[in-house]
């Protein structure tokens, strides 16, 4: 009897350690790859002893894998970029509402979902670059005017088929309507200088080659390729300073619904949006901070200051199927 008790006594012990043990831990689903997470995740074990494991992929994958594991997902915390994709994420029911006083202070409404089922993280805005050769920044203005005639056999422009652009299109669509977007975005489709590019950075390589003269692209693929080119002849222009301001999409994550740690992941995520994470999240990437009080790193505070678009970045998820829908009407591969 005595060594039966002693069995189940040192069984009862070594479930509790595990269950400590687990409770120690965060495990995070992450669509932002493995160099641009793991120096915040690091930090944060070094500060709290909590460990964070991470799995990363492709945002879709992650999200169908969520829903297949239901209950049983280990996943506490899902990353992704843009809005839409958080959105969408929200939509099929793999995320959880968290209401957190930290979080609200730390990054603005708009960055953050309505029903507090994921925040931002870190800023893109995904504005006009234009030639340093050929286009002089007072021939700019805003991205409706790329398409005027003036610009006609000019304009580059990444594939419809990437969720930036569609989240651009979504917000156009919150701003002007369907029908004036339609009439904006035929336009840049009839100024195209050439086919469609797969990504933004041989966007940016087609203008400094002499391709095209000026393109829309997120910042942070500029950042990378001037760190590589010092000498590009490509330059960030700030669109619409007079009315609605740059279009910023974000980074951000949610609590997933079945979270094993929710506790332990909000804790996380509420330490994510604090000046010391926001810090290291953006700057590792040449993005902005999502929280209004972090200065941006020196290389992308060199780029300008600018206004930004206030309509709420869950919009490009809203509107995602519509702006979609339209960018096929309007020839945009």
């Amino acid at each position: 009897m005595k060594a039966r008790n002693a069995l189940l006594a040192a069984f009862t012990l070594s479930t509790l350690a595990t269950a400590v043990q687990a409770a120690d831990e965060v495990v995070v689903y992450s669509a932002r790859i493995d160099e641009l997470i793991k120096p915040v995740f690091d930090l944060y074990t070094e500060k709290t002893g909590v460990k964070v494991k991470f799995i990363t992929d492709k945002e879709a994958p992650l999200i169908a894998r969520l829903k297949a594991e239901g209950a049983n997902t280990p996943a506490d915390l899902l990353i992704t970029v843009d809005a839409g994709n958080l959105w969408q994420a929200e939509q099929e029911g793999v995320l959880q509402p968290t209401k957190s006083d930290v979080i609200s202070a730390n990054i603005p409404a708009q960055y953050r979902s309505s029903t507090d089922s994921w925040t931002g993280l870190s800023l893109r805005a995904r504005t006009i670059f234009y030639s340093t050769e050929r286009v002089k920044p007072e021939e700019l203005s805003t991205y409706e005017a790329l398409a005027d005639k003036n610009w006609e056999g000019r304009l580059c422009l990444r594939t419809s088929k990437k969720v930036y652009n569609q989240s651009l299109t979504a917000t156009l669509i919150e701003t002007h309507g369907a029908e004036k977007t339609e009439e904006i975005v035929k336009g840049w489709v009839n100024n195209l200088a050439t086919d469609v590019f797969p990504d933004d950075t041989a966007l940016l390589q087609a203008i400094d080659a002499g391709q095209c003269d000026v393109g829309i692209t997120n910042t942070y693929y500029y950042g990378r390729l001037h760190k590589q080119q010092p000498d590009l002849k490509v330059k960030p222009f700030w669109p619409n300073q007079n009315d609605r301001g740059v279009h910023v999409n974000l980074a951000g994550a949610g609590v997933t619904k079945h979270a094993p740690h929710a506790e332990q992941a909000r804790k996380l995520l509420e330490w994510m949006t604090t000046p010391e994470a926001q810090s290291i999240f953006a700057g590792v990437n040449q993005e902005f901070p999502a929280n209004p009080a972090v200065a941006p790193s020196e290389e992308v505070a060199a780029w300008g200051n600018f206004k930004a678009d206030s309509v709420a970045t869950e919009v490009a998820g809203k509107r995602q199927a519509e702006a979609t829908m339209l960018m096929d009407r309007a020839g945009w591969q």
